[in-house]
This record gives structure tokens, sequence and C-alpha cells, in this order.
């Protein structure tokens, strides 16, 4: 029986195992060999040591990346956050059809490609004709060009991803705040208890391994920033939004680096599993308290 069983099991996830030797292990193996090599980006290379690793710890410009990569992410993890599960209790006091459509608008500019939120913002944002203008100048007493401008670059690429991700969190907060009873606010309630305790001592407790996933997603998915970055601002002005998939991107596809460009994937990959992990389990050791 035991035999029949482990057989069965077997077949189901065989295919799987499968797949995730060949997709996801064999590449890994092959970009940690590649990371000891000068290979181009098609094509072998010679091994040449922990001259790539060597050369990584000392490049000025790989660690700018790093700084620019954490900058952004002290901008939006965080902050994107507390927005979404405040736009959350907002929409789940809301009932019926009008809860729908109100949820509707906050995730529509999730279902956007980046290409169409890229237009959207350049429009917004442009310094002749851009309703946004009118705002910036009200506080800068003139129009400013927010992606060639290298304080304005990374907060307003940091607005943006905000305004195009957060229904994904707030969809998230939705689920986790319908787990909630209301028997427990209604104990509350009986209790004396007004809204702002009820939120502190039994929504925030209750939702806390929902804050944890979305923390935990959001410093993952802002780690690997890309697009936004590559397309309103390629980096500049002056270096001041070149972060990390941006430099991996350069050196193998426009320097032709491939065993350079492995060595700081790797790099990469270890710093997001290394900071996910603990900051995972510092939020569920929180929340176990």
């Amino acid at each position: 029986m035991d035999r029949k069983q482990n057989l069965t099991a077997l077949l189901f996830t065989g295919p799987f195992l499968v797949a995730y030797l060949v997709i996801f292990i064999y590449p890994t193996i092959q970009l940690v060999h590649l990371s000891f090599t000068d290979a181009p980006l098609i094509g072998a290379g010679a091994w040449i040591g922990f001259k790539n690793y060597i050369r990584l710890w000392n490049d000025g410009q790989m660690w700018k990346s790093v700084f620019n990569t954490f900058y952004f992410v002290l901008l939006t993890v965080i902050p994107t956050t507390i927005i979404g599960l405040a736009l959350a209790l907002m929409v789940n006091r809301l009932s019926g059809w009008f809860q729908s459509i109100v949820l509707a608008c906050f995730f529509l500019p999730y279902i956007l490609p980046v290409s169409v939120v890229i237009l959207i913002w350049q429009w917004v944002l442009d310094t002749q004709f851009g309703i946004a203008q009118p705002i910036i100048s009200y506080f800068t007493g003139k129009p400013v060009a927010v992606f060639r401008d290298r304080y304005w670059a990374m907060p307003m690429v940091a607005f943006i991803t905000i305004w195009w991700t957060n229904g994904f969190n707030l969809l998230l907060f939705i689920a986790g705040l319908r787990n909630i009873s209301q028997d427990y606010y209604d104990a509350a309630a009986l209790d004396g208890a007004g809204r702002f305790k009820q939120f502190v001592y039994i929504t925030l407790p209750l939702i806390w391994p929902v804050t944890a996933l979305v923390l935990t997603i959001q410093l993952i998915l802002q780690l690997k920033i890309f697009d936004q970055v590559y397309l309103l601002t390629q980096g500049g002005p002056a270096n001041a939004t070149y972060v990390m998939v941006q430099y991996i991107y350069k050196q193998a596809f426009q320097l032709n680096k491939g065993g350079y460009a492995a060595t700081v994937s790797l790099a990469l990959f270890a710093l997001i599993v290394i900071l996910s992990v603990m900051q995972y389990q510092v939020l569920r050791s929180r929340g176990q308290k």
C-alpha cells in the first residue's frame, strides 16, 4: 500500500520536479559557473577564478546602484504597505455595487502594462502641458522636469510605482480584513472600545500575517526594480536612478560581459534571499508576541 502511495505521489510530483530542475536548478548552476569566467553574453569564456568577485567588491558604479536600489526600497516598501492597508480599511467599510466600483478603480492601474503607465505619467508631468505641473509650481515657483532632476527623479519613480502596484496590496488586505470575525468588534464595542482601540487591539494583530506577506513581497519586487527606471530616466540624471538590475543589463547586453553580469546577478540574488528571509522572520516573530 505504501509503495502504491509513493508511486502515485511520484507521478503527481514528477513533472513539477523535472520542470523545476530544468527551468531553475540547471540555469542557476550554469549562472554560478559563468560568474567564474570572462565569457561574453553568448559563447564560452576562460576560467578566471574569483576575479569577477574581486572586481565586484571594488566597483564604485556597482555600489552606487546598490545605494540607489536601497533608496528606492526605502521610498516604496513601507509607504505602499501603509497606503494599501489604509485604502483597504476604507473600502472594506463600503458595501454592494459601490464597493465593487471603488475597488475596481483602485485595482485598474495594476492591470496596465508598464509602457502605458510610463506614457500616462510622462504626459501628466510634462513641463509644458502636464496637469500636475501647476501643483509642482505652487511649491517650487516654477515647472520642474522631474525625470531630469537628480533630487526629484527617484521619488517620482517611487510615487508612480506605488500608484501603479498598490491595487494588488489592497486586494490582499481586503481578503485579510474579511477573515476577521465581526464578533470581535461587537464584543469590543460592548466593552466601550472605540474605533481606534478596535484597530490597534483587534484589526492590527489579526491582519499582521497579511502585512508581513505584503512587506516581504514588496521588498522582493522593489529590489528587482528596472522597467520604470529604465523607461523614465534610463538611470539618469547623473546616475541618480541607476539601480542594480539596470547595471546587470548594461554589463550583459551593452558591454557584452556575460561573466561579470552573472556575478552581479548572483550578488543581487543573495541580497534578495538574505533580506527577505531576515525581514519575514523578524515580522513573523513580532506577530507571535
